[in-house]
């Protein structure tokens, strides 16, 4: 930002101090590593909260001295971790939530913003609104460059994400923010804390756990702004994935990752892996499970004990069965049934072609079937190399019912259909459809990236978010009426600097030049920030 930091002005301390601490305590962990100019703009935006009963956490990692600005403060509410070493983002979350007393837990980084009304904002609908425990609101993008004197110059502001909570998504990639998080700070005995071994994506890392026991309510309100370096950019976000080899490690980890049970939100997959001996294939296979399943599962192994002496230590989630050697292969899953924790049953032959989705996409469509006694044969499976998910109470009573028969043959007798999934249950659709309207823009065909986004605003959640990607590719496109009429909806509701800035070009296109002008005014407020309170 051009603008330098400044305190808040006394005549807004008194003013703020005068408000009634009423409603729950928020704490806002506000963490920070030799960014020493950010974090005082970004612990000015907590300070200046319209809801004033906040714990803030300062936590200085071991980077340049900040204590000045915290104590230039003189307020209660905040406590200062000022610690001389260097431990990493987890550690210094871990360390201040040991320390924290709110009902709930929000988290800034040094180099963001709140506005003044984010916590309100939040704490509203999570006590009024929803019975959800973790809400999260919309974030303006930030592209700025940085000033030879450390200042930044905002360049633009766009809402790059404005997605409604999707749990199935978010165990494959993270779609909220931690800026834009609050969650109720009861949940950490559920989740566990921030695993410290993980050096990116750390944000994923724990809102993938919360969403075992919570679902999660989005606010699409702009409540702050995350900042996006135009050229080098130092976030650990950005320069944790540059090793691609520990960036995958950390995907790995976090995907492995299995809370303590019960979970309330979520069922468990166990995998029966059904091979003859744990040899180069099964450990490729294996290998393969590994490194492509997204859903919380665990691999259940039933194998002769000298093959399960061979097993490699690294891989996770692996629960050794230990079988007569003699045994038939429908013993051995009958073995491997009855260890069995989970609620949904994948058997993975030795050998099985694993691809990106290759159990999930079938799993969910298990998980959303309507109806009884059901289960999905995975698509790459043959008679040859048969695989298949289905409910395990399904599986237990085929096999209680007809022990003596193979497991395809039992199921069938039992009354068990097995199917194909549809290619309207494939999961993930808004986002294909996303994908093919964004291709279509690259390609520039706009009229029929304005139709798609259209369709997916009727036919999918993220209304917002899609209303204002139809108003762009309608306005290129040159339907001008329709992009303005869409801009017009979202600013009534939402107003964004694009959807403002649209809206006035076809006003400024029909003479309208007082309404154009004041669009133009309000996307110059917000890209300047000039309705911030600590400005």
């Amino acid at each position: 930002m051009s603008k330098k930091y400044e305190r808040v002005p006394k005549h807004m301390e008194r003013s703020f101090g005068s408000h009634k601490k009423a409603g729950p305590v928020v704490t806002v962990l506000v963490p920070t590593f030799n960014r020493r100019r950010y974090f005082a703009e970004a612990l000015a935006s907590v300070v200046c909260q319209n809801y004033r009963n906040l714990q803030i956490i300062a936590i200085n990692d071991g980077g340049e001295d900040v204590s000045d600005i915290v104590n230039s403060y003189n307020d209660p509410r905040i406590l200062f971790i000022n610690r001389k070493e260097n431990r990493r983002l987890p550690y210094s979350l871990n360390e201040a939530l040991a320390q924290s007393h709110g009902k709930y837990i929000c988290y800034l980084g040094d180099d963001d913003l709140y506005y003044p009304h984010h916590v309100s904002t939040l704490v509203n609908a999570l006590e009024n609104q929803t019975d959800c425990q973790v809400a999260y609101s919309d974030l303006y993008k930030v592209h700025c460059q940085i000033c030879p004197d450390g200042s930044r110059k905002v360049l633009s502001k766009v809402v790059e994400i404005s997605r409604d909570f999707d749990r199935f998504f978010m165990l494959y990639y993270n779609h909220v923010l931690h800026v834009s998080l609050m969650h109720r700070r009861d949940l950490l005995e559920k989740t566990g804390l921030y695993n410290e071994a993980v050096n990116v994506l750390i944000d994923w890392d724990m809102t993938r756990r919360l969403v075992f026991f919570s679902d999660f309510y989005h606010v699409p309100e702009i409540t702050g702004e995350f900042y996006q370096p135009a050229g080098k950019c130092d976030r650990i976000s950005v320069l944790g994935r540059k090793n691609e080899k520990e960036y995958a490690r950390n995907i790995l980890r976090i995907r492995t990752t299995r809370p303590a049970k019960p979970w309330t939100k979520l069922k468990d997959m166990s995998i029966i892996f059904t091979a003859e001996r744990l040899n180069k294939q099964a450990g490729t296979t294996l290998g393969s499970i590994w490194q492509r399943t997204f859903y919380p599962y665990e691999v259940y192994l039933p194998l002769p004990a000298e093959s399960l002496e061979k097993l490699a230590a690294e891989m996770p989630n692996i629960i050794p069965v230990p079988v007569n050697p003699l045994s038939s292969q429908d013993q051995r899953i009958d073995a491997a049934l009855a260890r069995c924790d989970g609620e949904y049953i994948a058997i993975v032959p030795n050998g099985f072609p694993m691809r990106e989705f290759w159990v999930e996409d079938s799993l969910h469509a298990l998980i959303n079937s309507s109806a009884n006694n059901e289960g999905f044969e995975l698509e790459d499976s043959t008679d040859r190399l048969w695989a298949v998910v289905l409910k395990k109470e399904d599986l237990q009573y085929a096999r209680r019912s007809f022990p003596n028969l193979p497991v395809r043959e039992s199921l069938n007798a039992a009354g068990i259909t097995i199917r194909r999934l549809k290619p309207e249950e494939i999961p993930f659709q808004f986002d294909q459809l996303l994908e093919k309207a964004k291709t279509a823009e690259k390609n520039g065909n706009w009229s029929k990236a304005a139709e798609m986004f259209e369709y997916i605003t009727k036919h999918h959640q993220n209304e917002l978010w899609m209303k204002s990607l139809a108003a762009n590719a309608s306005f290129k496109a040159g339907g001008h009426i329709r992009a303005a009429n869409l801009s017009h909806e979202i600013n009534r509701q939402r107003p964004t600097v694009d959807t403002l800035l649209l809206e006035a070009k076809v006003k400024r296109e029909q003479k309208d030049f007082n309404l154009a002008i004041k669009l133009l005014e309000k996307a110059e407020q917000i890209l300047e920030g000039k309705d911030l309170l600590w400005i």
